[in-house]
């Protein structure tokens, strides 16, 4: 950036333009890597071109099968791996690629396949429908460690969480036990829907340190996801109704 400069030095005009030293660049950002999965050719095409597009996305590798994106996701542990429902690869994906983050590319927002999926671990969903706009936001976030899913899903989850758990489940309760105060502190927070960001400002903490407290909360629940966090949460006894933010 350049600047105009005034009285920094004596004898200097208030004219002089001040550089920016040669070693003072900007931090070079690694791309996000991405690995397409879809058994249709014009989508993976057009998923592709509209990834390829944004400069802080690199598409590593595209897949048409169920076999070929578990052999990719083993060799080339993308950052994310956008996938196609119809494919059926969560369970292998989430063996195979445990540090990956999986974006499940759905029929349509209201598909149960959506629900299933983030239960199994993906980290969001995104509709076929969705706009190019959405999907590299759905990318960003989901690479970021963040959940990209539409409130409504996520609503849902929630109520057969406190549907099918009357009681509270005694193994989550279990984990949840081996949660530090802070890491508590981070969930609750979590249920009620804040991002990384809000929690820091509830929590006088930088983002980086909550995203540490995310990643030793999801270790230790032995989960893969923000989502299945905070449906553990509600499964645990830990969060009640009420206390959410969903929308």
């Amino acid at each position: 950036m350049v600047r105009a400069v005034a009285g920094d030095a004596p004898g200097v005009s208030s004219n002089v333009i001040a550089m920016p030293r040669a070693d003072q660049r900007a931090p070079i950002i690694a791309p996000i890597r991405v690995l397409l999965a879809d058994g249709q050719w014009l989508v993976r095409a057009g998923l592709r071109a509209i990834l390829g597009a944004d400069g802080r996305v690199e598409v590593v590798a595209v897949a048409v099968d169920r076999d070929t994106v578990v052999r990719h996701a083993v060799r080339l542990r993308p950052d994310v791996i956008v996938l196609d429902a119809a494919l059926n690869a969560i369970a292998p994906l989430v063996e195979a690629a445990p540090r990956s983050r999986l974006l499940l590319v759905t029929e349509s927002e209201s598909d149960a396949a959506a629900v299933r999926a983030l239960r199994a671990g993906a980290a969001g969903t995104i509709a076929k429908s969705a706009d190019p706009a959405r999907l590299v936001e759905a990318v960003r976030a989901v690479a970021a460690g963040s959940a990209f899913v539409a409130p409504h899903l996520a609503r849902r989850m929630l109520e057969g969480a406190l549907a099918a758990q009357p009681r509270p489940d005694p193994v989550m309760r279990r984990r949840f036990a081996t949660l530090s105060e802070r890491e508590l502190d981070v969930v609750r927070l979590l249920a009620r829907g804040m991002s990384n960001a809000e929690i820091a400002g509830e929590l006088y903490l930088s983002e980086g340190t909550v995203k540490t407290y995310v990643t030793r909360t999801l270790n230790k629940l032995r989960l893969r996801s923000r989502v299945q966090v905070v449906v553990a949460a509600f499964d645990a006894g830990l969060v009640r109704p009420g206390e959410h933010r969903l929308a």
